[in-house]
């Protein structure tokens, strides 16, 4: 009997031998928990759309700071919702904003958790856009560029001089990372690294964010500055971009509905990359868990295996505690 000389060989699957070939590898130390903070005190406020999830207030932080510490998480991404807003969103770089109280509250806890500050306008702003807006003198206004883009240095600068480590810009201006750069440079914070948002969609998955950080765009819509989601071509030349302009990581948002993204600018970049599991990516999951309709646990880690198996070096993921306790054994 004839039998062919290459044949592929199914293995008997078991728990230990699939941990010896395992191709990936899903750390705690990949992933980034996103943390909104608020004005108040004694504030603990479960966010209804994203089970799970909380604002907190300054004074509360050091709960949570602890608890992430304690998986073994090493990095955070801050989000400010403002007690105030005006046209120019002056609470974003304010040195006492609330990002930066909270960037302050976290080093003075925790002085080696890394502490991301995304860097934007539209939580900031009374008409929730991105930037500054100006008027063309009839009933429209568009978001101005370069206008906004000085307001962002100066956020970027406060946000660095109260203690954040990397600098995720989110705003989708055109040269961001270029006047970023420049203008921590200039207030010598060279050493500081920027985290772009480099390919950021105009998506539908961040309903429940929006709602978390109180952003939704009063009139209107951000896909003048955010990316249609059927363009691959245009990804690669937002990050050629902001490679170019100096950005020192690139981040690719969403993450499900993007993964060949992500696995695309892996190929074509040598910078680490950042994936954003997003708001509406994990309203679903938890409210299919909550309906018993799937399982939780073996959900999450394959989600998050997946975007680890693409090309992401980094995950930012509103799962980061329960997968890291998961991933422990718990």
């Amino acid at each position: 009997m004839a039998f062919p000389i290459h044949r592929h060989r199914r293995l008997r699957r078991t728990e230990a031998l699939r941990n010896l070939v395992r191709e990936t590898h899903l750390h705690v130390h990949d992933l980034i928990a996103p943390i909104f903070v608020i004005h108040g005190e004694n504030v603990k406020n479960e966010i209804p759309s994203m089970p799970g999830v909380y604002h907190w207030s300054v004074d509360r932080l050091e709960e949570e700071i602890r608890s992430i510490q304690e998986l073994g998480i090493q990095a955070v991404l801050l989000f400010g919702i403002p007690s105030h807003k005006d046209d120019v969103g002056t609470g974003a770089f304010e040195e006492n904003g609330i990002v930066q109280l909270a960037t302050r509250k976290i080093k003075q806890i925790a002085p080696e958790l890394v502490v991301i500050a995304d860097t934007c306008l539209c939580e900031f702003t009374d008409h929730g856009h991105c930037g500054v807006l100006r008027h063309d003198g009839g009933n429209h206004a568009f978001v101005d560029n370069d206008a906004s883009l000085e307001l962002l240095v100066r956020t970027a600068v406060s946000q660095a001089a109260a203690g954040a480590d990397i600098i995720a810009p989110s705003n989708m201006m055109d040269g961001f990372v270029a006047a970023i750069r420049q203008g921590l440079d200039g207030a010598g914070f060279d050493h500081i690294p920027i985290l772009s948002y480099a390919v950021k969609y105009s998506s539908a998955y961040y309903g429940p964010f929006r709602e978390a950080a109180d952003s939704a765009p009063q009139f209107g819509d951000r896909k003048s500055y955010q990316m249609d989601w059927a363009n691959a071509r245009e990804a690669l030349r937002e990050a050629e971009s902001d490679a170019a302009e100096g950005a020192d990581m690139l981040m690719v948002k969403p993450g499900l509905a993007y993964l060949d993204l992500v696995k695309l600018l892996k190929e074509r970049f040598d910078l680490p990359l950042a994936v954003y599991n997003v708001s509406g990516e994990y309203s679903m999951v938890k409210a299919a868990a909550q309906n018993g309709w799937i399982d939780e646990k073996p959900i999450v880690l394959e989600t998050l295996t997946g975007m680890k198996r693409a090309g992401a070096d980094m995950i930012i993921t509103y799962h980061a505690k329960d997968a890291a306790r998961w991933l422990r054994g718990e």
